[in-house]
């Protein structure tokens, strides 16, 4: 790898962390409506449990395959879903691009998902990691993918907040 690859890969590297960074720090502080800005339009987001994705069974329990859906999804979750009020923070580690083909990245990382409720309790909420297919639209590094893969086998609440 020649000086130029070295450094515009240490660039792509960069802005894929910040990418992931900004995402879940938008999920964080409660800016939803932002949220779908981080895919592309045609785009797949999905939740599915580890087994289910070790098995290549389809079976996830959220599944939208489009920014429209996702758009949808946050004005229920604002409008409609009825839930306990709380607030999450995400630790995102191990950010690795694992591969590339027709100028889409494969990313994964690891995550921890903390859920503090209106009594000032705390747990983890959620762990797993995230398998992304990131693309450059219009110079912005955006998800076309992301696969939210938990490793527990229940989630103790409703699911209403993006991973």
């Amino acid at each position: 790898m020649n000086i130029k690859e070295m450094e515009n890969s240490r660039e792509v590297q960069s802005r894929i962390e910040d990418l992931i960074h900004a995402y879940v720090q938008c999920i964080d502080d409660d800016r939803l409506e932002e949220w779908p800005e981080f895919f592309t339009d045609q785009c797949k987001y999905q939740i599915i449990s580890r087994e289910n994705d070790e098995r290549n069974l389809p079976a996830a329990i959220v599944y939208c395959d489009s920014k429209r859906m996702l758009k949808d999804r946050i004005t229920a979750h604002r409008e409609a879903n009825i839930f306990e009020a709380h607030v999450y923070r995400h630790i995102v580690s191990s950010i690795r691009i694992v591969g590339v083909e027709d100028e889409t990245y494969t990313v994964h990382s690891n995550y921890a998902v903390f859920q503090t409720r209106v009594d000032g309790y705390s747990e983890v909420y959620n762990v797993g990691r995230y398998i992304d297919k990131i693309v450059i639209e219009n110079e912005m590094f955006k998800f076309k993918e992301k696969k939210v893969v938990y490793d527990t086998l229940v989630i103790p609440t409703l699911l209403v907040t993006p991973l």
